[in-house]
């Protein structure tokens, strides 16, 4: 049996696709959990398998804190997480349960990216191969089969399948971690030193909706410093890096090593519109802000 988690805060219509995409499934799942981190449950399509909203509280974004509280709720002896704005493809469960069946392990299915107004009308996934790409700072999947990832930074929440037993015996996500970044890094480190296999599949494909976003996401910049430096404290060195390196250079924190990170201003609107995506870009991207910022460094000094 396996059940589906997804976490859901906003953005309702994303929700629905969700259901819809699991409802045209070779395999149907045994349940969908949604974790609601927002006032209300959601108004969602009926479905030919159950649907339990459970309702989350805490902190702003209690990411971590909800997925295990999915997690243990669950009925399936198999558990895929899947982000609220993933569309699976129909053999995205059945793909899961035959890779679960081979590899105890934390797998990674495929994820590309949609591009804005391709789930407007009836879609079908057949059609969003056309205009879909991949993330450019994330790799492929291997060409069949399995393929061990030997990078735990590489784990991303987005979408990913474990045994559910597998999943408790790990104690689950760090719930300290509250808000936006780093929770995935930590849970994938957990895993590793754990001996759990984590290992990137030949499907278990997923097409991730548009939604304007930042990258770096300055707008949850103190979110990410918090959690940078939880999980310093707790593996001794400093996660999301790039994102702390794309600050420093935009002048928002003092990232010196041995001090507590500072936020040295707050993001304003000129800092928003160089991380915004653009409604023509499926998805933002870190790097090519980084380069962008390097390249105005540069030439400050050559100019000094």
């Amino acid at each position: 049996m396996i059940s589906v988690v997804t976490l859901a805060g906003g953005r309702p219509d994303h929700l629905r696709n969700v259901v819809t995409g699991l409802a045209r499934q070779t395999m149907q799942p045994t349940e969908l959990i949604v974790a609601v981190i927002q006032d209300t449950p959601y108004d969602l399509p009926e479905a030919t398998f159950p649907i339990r909203q459970m309702m989350v509280s805490g902190p702003h974004l209690p990411l971590a804190a909800a997925r295990n509280a999915a997690a243990k709720a669950a009925v399936g002896d198999k558990l895929v997480f899947l982000d609220m704005d993933c569309i699976p493809t129909p053999d995205l469960v059945a793909d899961y349960d035959r890779f679960l069946t081979e590899e105890d392990g934390l797998l990674m299915g495929e994820v590309m990216y949609l591009p804005g107004g391709a789930t407007q009308g009836d879609w079908r996934c057949e059609e969003f191969a056309r205009v879909a790409v991949r993330h450019s700072d994330r790799r492929g999947p291997p060409s069949q089969g399995i393929e061990r990832c030997e990078d735990y930074r590489c784990f991303w929440s987005l979408n990913f399948a474990m045994r559910r037993a597998t999943f408790l015996a790990t104690g689950g996500f760090d719930e300290r971690y509250a808000g936006y970044g780093g929770e995935d890094t930590d849970f994938g480190k957990l895993v590793a030193q754990a001996g759990v296999p984590i290992a990137w599949i030949k499907g278990g494909l997923a097409y991730h909706q548009y939604h304007p976003h930042h990258m770096p996401p300055v707008h949850h910049i103190d979110s990410v410093v918090r959690n940078a430096e939880l999980f310093e404290a707790k593996w001794g060195y400093r996660t999301m890096g790039h994102w702390l390196h794309a600050f420093r250079l935009m002048g928002l924190i003092d990232d010196t090593p041995g001090r507590p990170i500072r936020i040295v201003r707050r993001p304003d609107e000129r800092d928003l519109a160089l991380t915004g995506q653009q409604s023509h870009q499926p998805y933002a991207n870190t790097a090519s802000v980084i380069r962008l910022l390097e390249e105005r460094a540069a030439e400050a000094r050559a100019a000094a």
